[in-house]
């Protein structure tokens, strides 16, 4: 795992339960760890990329992703695998220094092609079935803090 210079994440599923909650007035509300978003600064620190890739749009994501530091955000994507290839280059990489945890289907694709993938408990068969590595803890409830503690050792 040493060789991982780069972590990317999905968000919905990944990063929260995946629900999505709304008011009466439209407005989103996500639900996210804190203690992924600890284990996600301290890959940081340790120099380590962070990126996230995700299928939605939404501001509550950006003030998150803002919160943490994470360097890298696409959202609204319908091809994740272009986007990590134009990061990929951009950072001078190959895909054996990428890290990916996703937990559907569109997600399918870039945990085939990363050096190493994870995901969720609760990710869907197909991916848990493709995925390096299967968190014991579902999304939005320490899968992340896992799968990083898995790349740069146990925190703390």
């Amino acid at each position: 795992m040493k060789n991982i210079k780069l972590i990317v994440l999905d968000v919905d599923g990944v990063m929260t339960d995946g629900s999505i909650y709304y008011d009466d007035n439209g407005t989103e509300y996500k639900r996210f760890n804190v203690k992924d978003g600890f284990a996600i600064k301290h890959a940081l620190k340790k120099g380590i990329k962070m990126g996230i890739i995700t299928g939605r749009i939404s501001s509550v994501v950006e003030k998150r992703c803002n919160e943490l530091g994470i360097q890298f955000v696409f959202q609204n994507v319908k091809d994740k695998v272009k986007i990590c290839d134009e990061l990929v280059e951009k950072l001078n990489l190959s895909y054996t220094h990428v890290a990916y945890m996703g937990d559907d289907i569109p997600d399918l694709p870039l945990i085939k092609k990363v050096g190493f993938s994870g995901a969720p408990i609760d990710a869907v068969k197909k991916v848990k079935k493709a995925a390096n590595f299967i968190s014991v803890y579902p999304g939005g409830k320490g899968a992340v803090r896992e799968f990083i503690e898995r790349i740069v050792g146990e925190i703390g």
